[in-house]
């Protein structure tokens, strides 16, 4: 049976639901019922490289940062050092849960984590115009404090209950670093995660060092792009909707399940997904595609093994069930 190799980019509800407070058994629980779900390719032949967001873990780290310099004067860590942090929990966390799902299946596999660094471009036009935001959200006179302090940039929370957050650029991922070492290791059947959180951000600089970017890499881009430098054949994005859609909440909304390129970014085009949730996973799998990529599939992190959900994209239309 020949192997295909897949990309898996856990984000929304496969670690953490909106409902919950972010326990780590409730993560622990999520992430099992996820990787369940996995379970299926692994037994079809697939080999498996799985990424995983980290938006809730990196906040909290960023004001247990705040907190720590208020109360005790330790000293803040930059957001590459914290997205590292989330990588090595996170990819502690999915590891664990996976061997023991692998057990409970009787399956063999080394399971493993990798740090890993993800390039961007210093002279992305991202980094004159931050736009994410990150961590708490501060009064004026504490983000006015942070500013001359730290050379923080802030922007009002208009849609919140009010204050201020910290913003840093969001770059375009334009390589990922150890590339050949992920590509090699999940081709001898291992499974490997990598590339958490969007990957810590670094850039060369001009004397070919790495340097640390205080960034936030989207997650699902990252991932992309991963999963065009190692050749994956299957791109998947496991999220909290089980289907694409158009006029999303409207009342003419409609599922589409089986897509082709075109008319893919002819929606994302017209602004049928939200710039915030939606959009950058269209376009981290029209990426995909573009790239070489047979399929890109985005459905709800429960719901993978079922091939009646998911919404399928590929070059050309192509009405099959996996």
């Amino acid at each position: 049976m020949e192997r295909k190799l897949a990309v898996v980019a856990l984000g929304g509800n496969a670690l953490l639901r909106g409902d919950q407070i972010g326990t780590i058994d409730e993560q622990e629980q999520n992430t099992t019922e996820t990787l369940e779900n996995l379970v299926f390719l692994i037994n079809e032949g697939y080999d498996l490289v799985i990424t995983h967001g980290n938006g809730p873990q990196v906040g909290n780290i960023l004001m247990r940062n705040d907190a720590g310099e208020q109360l005790y004067n330790i000293a803040q860590m930059p957001i590459d050092i914290c997205v590292a942090d989330t990588q090595g929990g996170i990819g502690y966390m999915i590891e664990r849960m996976f061997r023991n799902v692998l057990n409970k299946h009787g399956i063999n596999k080394n399971v493993i984590c990798l740090v890993t660094q993800v390039l961007v471009d210093i002279n992305d036009p991202a980094f004159s115009d931050p736009q994410k935001r990150v961590g708490k959200i501060y009064s004026k006179e504490q983000a006015d404090d942070l500013t001359s302090k730290n050379g923080w940039i802030f922007k009002e929370e208009v849609k919140s209950q009010g204050g201020y957050r910290r913003v840093v650029p969001s770059p375009v991922p334009t390589g990922v670093m150890n590339i050949s070492i992920i590509h090699d290791l999940a081709r001898k059947g291992n499974i490997v995660i990598a590339a958490g959180g969007g990957g810590v951000p670094v850039y060369i600089d001009e004397k070919n060092d790495v340097r640390p970017a205080e960034v936030v890499i989207d997650k699902d881009l990252a991932s992309s792009l991963l999963a065009t430098q190692i050749g994956a054949d299957e791109f998947f994005i496991l999220t909290d909707v089980p289907y694409i859609y158009i006029n999303y909440k409207k009342p003419d909304q409609e599922i589409k399940e089986f897509l082709n390129y075109a008319d893919t970014l002819k929606y994302l085009n017209e602004g049928q997904f939200a710039k915030g949730s939606m959009a950058p996973k269209i376009q981290a799998c029209l990426n995909f595609i573009k790239q070489g990529g047979r399929k890109s599939v985005i459905t709800e992190a429960f719901k993978l093994a079922d091939k009646k959900y998911g919404s399928k994209i590929t070059m050309e239309y192509e009405d099959d069930r996996r």
